[in-house]
């Protein structure tokens, strides 16, 4: 799979294609039928305690690789291991939503040599990997902006949706060369268009309007975000989305990250109670952990 990172991310895949139906922004595609896929399992996971709709950073790459005096490029590989292991993980889990951040629109100012790497790196894994997501009933969409992306990466974006696009499982999300604030800035534009347009009144935006025009529309928001290698931040991911979400940070690099971390951060958000600027005497009896 596909690899990159935040910090340093790996993933089954890249690009973008937003899943709002309606806006459009340079270089995104944008789909209205994404949220269809895994609906069978949400409910289930919402009785079960079981969060609904993971987000992952995947940090510590770069740092996996030096502690062994490898290639930073070693780490990458190793850590599209790791998404394999966290998709099938979060399938067994009952996880019906999964979005990874696979290389953020910070990630270009590293050195272009290993952006390099990580494109080609991407490209192979997206071709290996397409089929295995198939057979799991992994259904895979991209968002993010792709203009930046060489065209034959573009192509194999395009065929892995395509390859996957009626699978009912996991829906797996990856973020590639996506930012909360592109999100939020691509999002505004589009409103903006409306308005210039005559077909919106600016007085008539509200967070509702707003939202639709998000990447993620008509999925529900993230319920529990993990970051792995160490750092407490978010790191200008899914900043909207984020909102109400419960953080559980890993020390682990995410090359090590594997069914019992994922079990550790799966158990963490079961012991959270999820007020959303509620009293917990407000709370029905099922909602406290």
């Amino acid at each position: 799979m596909p690899v990159i990172t935040e910090p340093a991310m790996e993933t089954y895949g890249q690009a973008s294609t937003a899943l709002s139906p309606g806006a459009t922004a340079a270089g995104v595609m944008v789909s209205g039928d994404a949220c269809e896929s895994g609906t069978s399992h949400a409910a289930a996971g919402a009785d079960s305690g079981v969060p609904v709709h993971v987000a992952i950073i995947m940090d510590g790459n770069g740092r996996w690789a030096k502690s062994r005096s490898l290639p930073r490029v070693a780490g990458h590989r190793e850590g599209a291991r790791a998404v394999r292991r966290t998709v099938e993980s979060a399938i067994r889990s009952g996880v019906s939503w999964l979005t990874i951040y696979a290389f953020s629109s910070e990630n270009w100012r590293r050195p272009q040599r290993e952006v390099g790497l990580l494109m080609e790196l991407f490209m192979t894994s997206l071709q290996e990997e397409a089929s295995r997501l198939d057979e799991h009933d992994v259904r895979v969409r991209f968002i993010g902006d792709q203009t930046l992306f060489p065209q034959r990466l573009r192509e194999a974006i395009a065929e892995a949706e395509r390859v996957t696009c009626h699978n009912r499982g996991l829906l797996l999300i990856i973020a590639a060369n996506y930012g909360g604030r592109w999100d939020l800035t691509q999002a505004a534009r589009a409103l903006a268009r409306r308005a210039t347009d005559g077909d919106l009144e600016p007085e008539a935006i509200d967070e509702t309007l707003l939202a639709r025009e998000l990447c993620l529309y008509g999925l529900p928001e993230p319920d529990l975000f993990v970051r792995t290698g160490g750092e407490q931040r978010i790191s200008n991911f899914l900043l909207w989305q984020l909102a109400y979400t419960e953080l559980y940070f890993a020390e682990c690099m995410w090359p090590d990250f594997g069914p019992a971390e994922l079990e550790d951060a799966l158990h963490a958000f079961a012991t959270r109670q999820r007020r959303f600027g509620r009293t917990g005497d407000q709370l029905e009896p099922a909602e406290h952990a």
